[in-house]
C-alpha cells in the first residue's frame, strides 16, 4: 500500500522540523486530530487503496491505537467515543480489514469528540536547558587549566 500524497508530505515536514530542533530552532508540534485524521483518511478514504498485505493492516492498526491513545488524554474518561475505541484497541492484532475500518471509524468519533469538547492539548513540561558554551570558551578554560597545573608543578620543592 503506498502512502498517500498528504502523508508523504508530512513526513517532509516532520523531517523539516527535527531539522531545524537539531539548529537550536524550535520544534513545530503537530496537533494530534489532524495527524489522526490523515491516518483515518488512509483507511476509509474513498480514494485510499486496500492494505495489500496483513503487515499493512497491522501497520495502520497500531497507528490508530497510538493516536487513540494521544487523543485519549485530551478528552473526559467517560465519553463514549473514548471508551469505545479504547475497546476497540483491546482486542488482538486485528484479524482483518473490517477490524481495521471499525477501529477507524472508532477513531473519526473520538476526533469529533475533542474537537467538541475543544481542548486545548496540554503543554509539556520542558526540561531546563543548559547554556552550552562555545567550543573557544571550552578551550581557554583546558588551556587555563593546563597552565595552572604547569604552575603548581614548578612551584613545588624538589626532593
Amino acid at each position: 500500500m503506498r502512502p498517500s500524497l498528504a502523508l508523504r508530505r508530512a513526513c517532509q515536514l516532520s523531517d523539516q522540523g527535527r531539522r531545524s530542533h537539531a539548529l537550536g530552532e524550535p520544534i513545530l508540534r503537530r496537533d494530534p486530530a489532524a495527524s489522526a485524521t490523515e491516518t483515518v483518511a488512509l483507511v476509509l478514504g474513498e480514494d485510499s487503496p486496500l492494505p495489500d498485505t496483513a503487515a499493512d493492516v497491522e501497520d495502520l492498526a497500531l497507528r490508530l491505537r497510538g493516536h487513540v491513545s494521544q487523543l485519549g488524554a485530551l478528552t473526559p474518561s467517560q465519553e463514549p467515543a473514548l471508551l469505545r475505541a479504547q475497546q476497540l484497541c483491546l482486542g488482538g492484532l486485528p484479524n482483518g480489514y473490517l477490524h481495521l475500518v471499525r477501529l477507524a471509524e472508532a477513531t473519526q468519533d473520538l476526533i469529533a469528540a475533542v474537537q467538541a469538547h475543544d481542548v486545548a492539548p496540554a503543554k509539556s513540561v520542558q526540561r531546563r536547558r543548559w547554556w552550552k558554551p562555545p567550543i573557544n570558551v571550552l578551550r581557554g578554560a583546558v588551556f587555563a587549566l593546563a597552565l595552572a597545573c604547569v604552575v603548581l608543578a614548578a612551584s613545588v620543592p624538589r626532593t
